[in-house]
């Protein structure tokens, strides 16, 4: 009989948990089983994995085959290394020191990165806004500045042509004193 340590889906519609049972290779996905060995819930943030190592360490001694996703879950969680140096012959202090190295730097890899995240988007919608900020407001005092300049240029066109009116009165003015002035000494 193949054994394989596999995923069988429990849970409710759409929100899925689980278990990490060794199971008869040719018995249905959701079907019979032999051991259950821990849990896996995709769902929560960081997904959360609950094992029996010394219950899947047996399982791999005797044969048991992971699924790929088993696999990468057993790895990410230290069982496959723990394994690794008791086949190498290390002792159980070393074992336990070095999958404890190992989980402890991955929560520490998670936390980081989910810590940075959360703050990274906060931060990039905080300089977004800003940004649109200063954008708005440059357009408005460019706008505000043109007007500005056009009311200028209105008032001095409008001092032109008064001071030109106001000219071409005053040399008319002249000119009747003139006419004025010869039809007098004439």
């Amino acid at each position: 009989m193949a054994v394989k340590i596999r995923l069988r889906r429990m849970g409710r519609k759409k929100k899925p948990i689980w278990a990490v049972v060794a199971a008869d290779s040719r018995a249905p996905r959701d079907g019979r089983f032999i051991e259950d060995l821990g849990r896996y819930y995709p769902l929560e943030e960081p997904a959360r994995v609950e094992l029996k190592d010394d219950r899947i360490k047996h399982w791999l001694k005797v044969g048991a085959q992971p699924t790929d996703t088993v696999r990468s879950l057993l790895s990410q969680q230290g069982v496959l290394l723990g394994l690794h140096l008791e086949y190498k012959g290390g002792e159980p202090d070393t074992i336990a020191e070095a999958v404890e190295a190992h989980q402890k730097y991955r929560q520490d890899k998670l936390k980081a990165s989910a810590k940075v995240t959360a703050s990274e988007l906060r931060q990039q919608a905080l300089d977004a806004e800003e940004k649109a900020a200063a954008k708005v407001e440059a357009e408005l005092l460019e706008k505000r500045k043109k007007a500005a300049v056009a009311a200028a240029e209105t008032k001095a066109r409008e001092k032109e042509a008064a001071a030109e009116k106001e000219a071409a009165a005053e040399k008319e003015v002249a000119a009747e004193k003139e006419d004025e002035s010869s039809e007098e000494s004439a």
